[in-house]
Formats: C-alpha cells, sequence, structure tokens
C-alpha cells in the first residue's frame, strides 16, 4: 500500500482533530518538529518522521546532502533514514537517483515547486525497480492523487500537511486498495412473479452513494448490480448503508482472502454481522465494506433472467430480488432503474461469473446451474 505522511510539523488550531482523525483512518505516520513532537511522543503505534535528530524519530530525515553523507560514511546499518531535497534543476534529479542507486537510504521525500510532473515522470522511471522509496511532498489532494497515478506506477507516498479532516479522508481513499470487477451489459429476456419467497437486506457499516451496489445471481454464471436504497422517496426514507439484494438462496460477492483472486462468493443466507462484502459501482470499481446486520423477511418478489452475448456466445444469468418500487437494478448508462420499471428487453449491469464454485471457491468442473 501506499504511504501517507502527514506534515504535523507547525501545530495549527485544528491540530488536535486532524490527529484524532487520522487515528481514525489508521494513517500513522506524523511528520513532527520540537514544537509538535511532545503532543504525540508517548502515542506507541505512530511512526514518527522528523528532521531534528535530536528527537530520536522512527525516521530520520536529512536535509543537508554532507551530513547524510557523513552518517552514510560511518555506518553500514543506515536503517529509517531518509533524504529530502527540493528539486529545482534537472542537476537535482540527477542527485535524487543517484542517491537512490547507492541504495543506502530507506526513502527520498522530494518537494518540486514549479516544475512537477515531468521531473516525476522521470524519478518514478528510474527509482521504481530499487529499494529506495520516492515519496512526493504536495500541497492539495488533487496533487496528492496526480503523483499517485503518474505514469500508472506512482510515487511510493504522499506527504501533505492537511488543512482540515476532509483532507485526510480524501488520502485515505486514495490509498485504499483498488478493486475492480468488470461489468457488462445483460439483456432481460424473461420476468416472472413469485407470490412469496424470504428476502436478503444486506446493512452495512458504511455509507453507500448513488452507484453502487452488491453483485447478486441466483447462479454463479453471472451476477447482477441491485443498487443501494440511497435514494428518498415520498412514501419511504433512504436507507443509504443498505442493499435489498436477493433471495436466500442467492450468491453474494465477498472479498476474497486469496490475492491473486478479487472475489469469492457466500450464500445470502450464510451473511452475518461482522462479515465483509463487496460493494461496487457501476464503473465496475469496487471497495470492502463491512456487514452491520442481516434482515430475512418474507416478501413478494420478481425472477428477472437475463442474457449476456459475446461474440457466438451467450451466457445465462438470472436474479430474484423484492417486487417493490425501492428495488433499483442498474441500466446500461449507469442509471439506478426499478424493478416494477423494467421491461423485456431493457439491458442492466451485470458480472459474468465463474461458472462453478466450491464453497464459494470457483473450480474447474462441469457443473450445471439452471
Amino acid at each position: 500500500m501506499k504511504k501517507i505522511i502527514l506534515n504535523f510539523e507547525f501545530k495549527s488550531e485544528n491540530f488536535k482533530e486532524l490527529v484524532q482523525e487520522a487515528f481514525n483512518k489508521d494513517i500513522l505516520n506524523f511528520l513532527v518538529s520540537k514544537d509538535t513532537y511532545s503532543e504525540v511522543q508517548n502515542i506507541e503505534r505512530l511512526n514518527l518522521y522528523s528532521k531534528n535528530l535530536e528527537l530520536l524519530p522512527t525516521f530520520s530525515i536529512y536535509d543537508n546532502k554532507e551530513e547524510l553523507e557523513q552518517i552514510l560514511s560511518e555506518s553500514e546499518l543506515n536503517e529509517n533514514v531518509g533524504y529530502y531535497k527540493e528539486l529545482r534543476t534537472k542537476d537535482d534529479e540527477l542527485e535524487i537517483i543517484d542517491l537512490s542507486n547507492t541504495g543506502k537510504v530507506d526513502f527520498i521525500i522530494v518537494s518540486a515547486k514549479d516544475w512537477k510532473i515531468i521531473p516525476f515522470e522521470n524519478l518514478i522511471a528510474k527509482m521504481h525497480l530499487n529499494e529506495t522509496d520516492l515519496y512526493a511532498e504536495v500541497n492539495s489532494v488533487k496533487e496528492a492523487e496526480l503523483m499517485l497515478k503518474t505514469m500508472e506506477i506512482g510515487v511510493d507516498g504522499i506527504l501533505m500537511s492537511p488543512k482540515d479532516a476532509n483532507d485526510i479522508v480524501d488520502l485515505k481513499r486514495l490509498i485504499s486498495n483498488g478493486l475492480h470487477i468488470e461489468l457488462s451489459k445483460g439483456k432481460i429476456i424473461n420476468i416472472q412473479n413469485i407470490p412469496e419467497a424470504e428476502r436478503v437486506c444486506v446493512d452495512t457499516t458504511s455509507i453507500l452513494h448513488p452507484g453502487e451496489g452488491m453483485l447478486i445471481g441466483s447462479t454463479a454464471k453471472g451476477f447482477a448490480l441491485v443498487h443501494a436504497e440511497v435514494f428518498e422517496t415520498k412514501f419511504v426514507s433512504s436507507r443509504p448503508f443498505r442493499v435489498n439484494s436477493g433471495d436466500v438462496s442467492a450468491y453474494i460477492l465477498v472479498p476474497n482472502t486469496d490475492p491473486e483472486k478479487v472475489y469469492r462468493t457466500n450464500y445470502l443466507s450464510e451473511l452475518k454481522g461482522g462479515e465483509k462484502v463487496l460493494v461496487v459501482n457501476y464503473k465496475g470499481e469496487a471497495r470492502i465494506v463491512s456487514v452491520g446486520r442481516v434482515k430475512i423477511e418474507t416478501r413478494p418478489m420478481l425472477r428477472f433472467e437475463l442474457e449476456v452475448s459475446a461474440g457466438d456466445k451467450k451466457t445465462p444469468i438470472s436474479l430474484i430480488c423484492q417486487n417493490a418500487e425501492t428495488i433499483r437494478l442498474v441500466d446500461s448508462n449507469g442509471m439506478a432503474k426499478s424493478v416494477v420499471d423494467i421491461k423485456i428487453g431493457d439491458e442492466v449491469l451485470v458480472h459474468v461469473g465463474p461458472g462453478a464454485t466450491h464453497f464459494g471457491t470457483a473450480i474447474k468442473e462441469t457443473i450445471i446451474e439452471k
């Protein structure tokens, strides 16, 4: 994961609020000075960075090249040592690259006031394969996002002075592990009424947003994107933490413990509070949220049969969800559409699945689901 270092060298009026928000978001790397060190020195889980070496920080930062070279020459073990450099010229860029190639410093923090993109592209290209981390000092969340995505690889970390708690929230969002699930268009080919069935509401501990939902399917062949209940209506208040997802026998996508695979499946009936599920938006961007509780109640339902075409291959997908105006799928334009308004021939967003699973894990075996 990319590293975020919060610059707390200066004690602002909202300093305590910012520190608390950093704790809330599990951002525990602070750059401190003599003025702020005493405020946080007794908090054991923090990683403290400082240019003031008298403070005995976790990570020592040198901004004088001669002093750094002297320290490096005195010992072969220079753990937790970094260098801060303001980049103004091409010579500064070459100095940074040369130092990183020695492998004698753990990280280099680079501040570029004028030229930013081109110098950092050069540094990323030269440094991304060596063991020295490249951190960029930035002035805003927008700059942080740019540095983290430059040349797709991005820098290894960000140093920034947060102005308010929202900056810390946005920084955390930038470094959260990005998950992506490929979405396709599925055409509705049949709709069937089911007088009553047990339906499952998945109530999360997070606020969900327009365009987000969960991928639900009656078979492992594929899953439809069921939208979260984020919309206010004249009869029902929004429940932005909830997805009224499907019937008890349906599959839902949940995070995989195997880092090489994005997801596995669970039956909705198996879910319980404290477990994790995947929330996916209409772009296929996924995030992991926790389940607060699961509600199962008897309701009238609709069964949708869909078909996904890819060349000559047609994949059947099916989904059962509650027959109510507040239950929505996501159409091919990324807009939420109530299930009561969906007609045969309409297209909605789906994910074509692995086709066969064993206890939620994809396997290569012949299996028939219909």
